[in-house]
C-alpha cells in the first residue's frame, strides 16, 4: 500500500494518494498529503483521525472552518495541560492567527493573554470581554474608549462601555457613553434600558417618562425592571465574537446573518463570512465602513453602485446578491469557497484549456452586464472568485458604470493600472472593449505567469501546442486601440472557443524559487525590464539597500536587488504584512528582485515622537509574521521605522538576519 501511495505522489495525484493512505489507516500520512494539496479542511479531519488534535487545530484555522476548528480545539483540550494549550496558542499567535490563539489562551485559563492578543488583532469588544474576565476592568475600559474614539458613530463599543461603567457604579460615565448612541441604531433599545437604570441610581427621574415612552415604542422592558451587570447577556441576545475566531455562534447582524469570521478590512468596508439563518447557507457579508477622510460620500456611492449592479445581474458566472441592507449599508452575497484567481495563480500554473475556460466564463458574464448597460472597469485576479465546485464568478462591481458605456475615469480613480486598457489609463471613456482588454490581460497572465506588455507576445512561455492562430486571438484581445479589439465580449468568447487549447502544462512552467515568491499589491509583470525602469523620483534614502529606480508602468520607486537576496525577501513576501516592505517582483531571467523602496518619515527625524502603543503593537504583529515566515529583521531602529500617511511601516533591513527574533522585539520596545 505504501508503494501505491508513493507512486501516486510521484504522479502528482496528492488527493488520490491521501485517499489511499487513509484507506490503509495511515491518517497522519493522509493529512500531510492533503496539506501539500492545500486542502486544509480535509487535512484537519485526517489529523483528527490520526489523533493529532494540535495539528488539526492549526489546519482548521488555515481552512477558515469555524465548526471544525471548535471540534479540533475541544478534542485537543481533552487530556492536555494548560501549558500545552498555552504553547499551541503561542504558535498560532506567531502565525498571526490571533483570534484562534485567544480562544486557546482562554482554554488555558489565561483570559488576560486572550485580551492582549485580541487587542492586537483589533477585536475591541472581544478583547474588552477578556480583560473583564481577567478582573482588569480598567484595561477593558481603555480598549473600549479607544474603539469609541476610532468609530464615534458605532453603537456596539458604546453599549459595551456603558455596561462596563454601570457594572462598577460609574453611572455618570455610563450615561455619557450610552446617550451618544443615535436613534435608529440597533443598540438603542438596550442602551435606553441601561440609561434608565443609571438615571434611577443617580436620582435623576425627570426624564424617565419620555424615556419610557421611547422604550415602549422599541419594545423595551417596562419601567422598574431589575438592574443588569456587565456580565448579563449582550444586547438583543447577541454574543460578540472576535472576527476570525474558531468559536462558533457569532454575533447576529441585521437579524439574519450569524458571523463566522472576519475575512478582510479595507478603508471602506469590512468583509465577514456569515451564515444565513434563513437558508442555512454561508454568505459573504460586506459592510460599508468608510474611514478615509473626505471620501465617505464617494465610497458610499461606489458601495451602492456595486449593489445595484449585482441586483440587476442574474448570471451563472456573476457572484449572486442575496440581500442589500440599506440601514448598514451592507450587502450579503453568496460565499465563494474556492478562493480567488489571484490565490490560484500564486499557488500553481494553469493549463491553457483551463485558462481559456475561465476567460470564456468571464466574457459570458460581461456580455450579460454589457447588455444591461453595465461596464465592470476593474478586471483583475482578486475580482475573479470560485465557488466550491471551481466555477469562476465575476465579483466586485464597485467600479462599475451603470446606464451607459461612455464613462470617463482616470486610472487613479477606478480600476487597477496593471490590468486596465490603454484608454482607461489615459483617462478616456471606458467601453465594452475596455472590459474585453481586461479579460485579455487576465488570460495572458494565466497562460504565461506574467502581465502583457506593449508589443510583446507569448514569448518563451509559449506552449509547444500553441501556434500563430492562438497568438492572433490574444493579440486582438489586447490591441492598444479599442477599435482593433473584438467588438464585444460574445465575439471574443466565440473566437477563443473556435480554437483547441492544450490540456497539459508547457515544459518549464514548474514553480521555481523565484516564481514561488508571493507577489504583494498589484503584482508587477514578471519579465525583463523592457524599458520600464527610469530614474528614481525620490531622493536616495539612508536605508536604500539596492539600486533605487522608478517603475514607470506602475508609477512607484522600487529597490532593485540581486536575486541572491531571495531567501530573506521570500520571507518578507510570505509574511505579507502591510507594515513590512513589500516584495513586488522576482525575475529569474534578469536575476533581479524589486522591493518597496523606503519612504515616509523616519522615527529618527528631528522632532519625531516615539512609538505610540498602537504603533508598537502593529509592528510587533508584523515582526511576528516575519519570524513565523522564517526570517528576522535585524535592523529594527529609528531609521528603519517610518510613519506613512498616519500609519507605521518597517523598511527592508540593511543587515537582514543577523540577530535572534527576541532581539528584534527588544529593539522595537526600546523605540516605544
Amino acid at each position: 500500500m505504501s508503494a501505491d501511495v508513493d507512486e501516486l505522489v510521484r504522479a502528482g495525484r496528492l488527493a488520490d494518494a491521501a485517499a489511499r493512505a487513509a484507506e490503509a489507516g495511515a491518517h497522519a500520512r493522509a493529512s500531510e498529503l492533503l496539506e501539500q494539496a492545500c486542502d486544509y479542511r480535509a487535512a484537519a479531519e485526517a489529523a483528527l483521525a490520526a489523533a493529532q488534535p494540535a495539528r488539526a487545530v492549526v489546519l482548521a484555522v488555515r481552512a477558515g472552518d469555524a465548526a471544525l476548528g471548535e471540534r479540533a480545539r475541544k478534542t485537543f483540550a481533552v487530556g492536555t495541560s494548560a501549558e500545552q494549550r498555552r504553547s499551541l496558542a503561542g504558535e498560532l499567535e506567531g502565525r498571526g492567527e490571533l483570534a484562534a490563539a485567544a480562544a486557546l489562551y482562554d482554554d488555558a485559563g489565561l483570559p488576560a493573554e486572550a485580551g492582549r492578543v485580541l487587542e492586537r488583532g483589533g477585536f475591541a469588544l472581544a478583547a474588552a470581554e477578556a480583560w473583564a474576565r481577567a478582573g482588569r476592568p480598567a484595561e477593558a475600559a481603555r480598549v473600549l474608549e479607544a474603539a469609541v474614539q476610532k468609530a464615534p458613530e458605532a453603537g456596539a463599543p458604546r453599549l459595551a462601555l456603558g455596561r462596563l461603567y454601570a457594572a462598577h457604579g460609574r453611572h455618570e460615565h455610563a450615561l455619557r457613553a450610552l446617550q451618544a448612541i443615535p436613534a435608529g441604531a440597533p443598540e438603542r433599545r438596550a442602551a435606553l434600558e441601561l440609561v434608565r437604570r443609571a438615571l434611577e441610581a443617580l436620582g435623576l427621574r425627570e426624564g424617565l417618562a419620555e424615556l419610557d415612552a421611547e422604550l415602549a415604542r422599541l419594545g423595551g422592558e417596562p419601567a422598574h425592571a431589575a438592574s443588569a451587570t456587565a456580565h448579563d447577556a449582550p444586547a438583543s441576545g447577541r454574543t460578540e465574537r472576535a472576527p476570525g475566531s474558531v468559536r462558533p455562534a457569532g454575533e447576529v447582524l441585521y437579524g439574519r446573518y450569524e458571523v463566522v469570521r472576519e475575512v478582510a478590512t479595507t478603508p471602506h468596508a469590512r468583509l465577514l463570512q456569515a451564515r444565513d439563518r434563513l437558508t442555512g447557507a454561508d454568505v459573504a457579508l460586506k459592510i460599508f465602513a468608510s474611514s478615509a477622510s473626505g471620501a465617505g460620500r464617494d465610497a458610499r456611492e461606489r458601495f451602492a453602485r456595486e449593489a445595484r449592479a449585482l441586483a440587476a445581474l442574474r448570471h451563472p458566472h456573476v457572484v449572486p446578491l442575496v440581500e442589500y441592507v440599506a440601514e448598514g449599508p451592507a450587502m450579503a452575497i453568496a460565499w465563494m469557497a474556492g478562493g480567488s484567481l489571484r490565490a490560484l495563480l500564486d499557488r500553481e500554473p494553469l493549463t491553457p484549456a483551463r485558462a481559456v475556460e475561465i476567460a470564456q466564463a468571464l466574457l459570458s458574464a460581461l456580455g450579460e452586464a454589457h447588455r444591461r448597460g453595465i461596464l465592470h472597469r476593474d478586471l483583475k485576479p482578486s475580482n475573479v472568485l470560485f465557488d466550491a465546485a471551481g466555477s469562476p464568478m465575476l465579483a466586485d462591481f464597485g467600479a462599475a458604470h451603470l446606464g451607459g458605456a461612455d464613462a470617463t475615469a482616470t486610472a487613479g480613480e477606478i480600476g487597477t493600472l496593471a490590468y486596465m486598457a490603454p484608454e482607461q489609463r489615459s483617462g478616456r471613456p471606458a467601453t465594452v472593449q475596455s472590459d474585453v482588454y481586461g479579460v485579455g490581460a487576465l488570460l495572458f497572465e494565466m497562460l504565461t505567469g506574467r502581465l502583457p506588455e506593449a508589443g510583446v507576445g507569448l514569448g518563451p512561455e509559449r506552449h509547444p501546442d500553441l501556434d500563430a492562430r492562438h497568438e492572433a486571438v490574444l493579440a486582438r484581445l489586447l490591441a492598444p486601440a479599442p477599435g482593433d479589439r473584438y467588438e464585444d465580449s460574445e465575439r471574443a468568447r466565440a473566437a477563443l472557443g473556435s480554437l483547441a487549447w492544450p490540456r497539459r502544462l508547457p515544459p518549464g512552467r514548474e514553480a521555481t524559487a523565484a516564481a514561488a515568491v508571493r507577489l504583494q499589491g498589484d503584482a508587477a509583470p514578471r519579465s525583463a525590464r523592457s524599458g520600464r525602469l527610469g530614474a528614481a523620483r525620490a531622493p536616495a534614502d539612508p536605508c536604500d539597500v539596492g539600486e533605487r529606480r522608478h517603475d514607470t508602468t506602475l508609477e512607484r520607486d522600487v529597490l532593485v536587488l540581486s536575486l541572491d537576496e531571495l531567501a530573506c525577501a521570500g520571507a518578507f513576501a510570505r509574511a505579507a504584512h502591510p507594515a513590512l516592505a513589500g516584495v513586488w517582483r522576482a525575475d529569474a531571467a534578469a536575476r533581479e528582485l524589486w522591493l518597496e523602496a523606503p519612504h515616509g518619515t523616519a522615527l529618527a527625524s528631528p522632532g519625531a515622537a516615539r512609538l505610540e502603543p498602537a504603533e508598537h503593537a502593529r509592528l510587533v504583529e508584523a515582526l511576528g509574521r516575519l519570524h513565523a515566515a522564517g526570517a528576522v529583521h535585524g535592523a529594527v531602529d529609528a531609521d528603519h521605522v517610518r510613519r506613512v500617511a498616519g500609519d507605521v511601516w518597517l523598511a527592508y533591513p540593511s543587515r537582514p538576519g543577523t540577530v535572534e527574533p527576541g532581539a528584534d522585539l527588544a529593539a522595537l520596545a526600546a523605540l516605544a
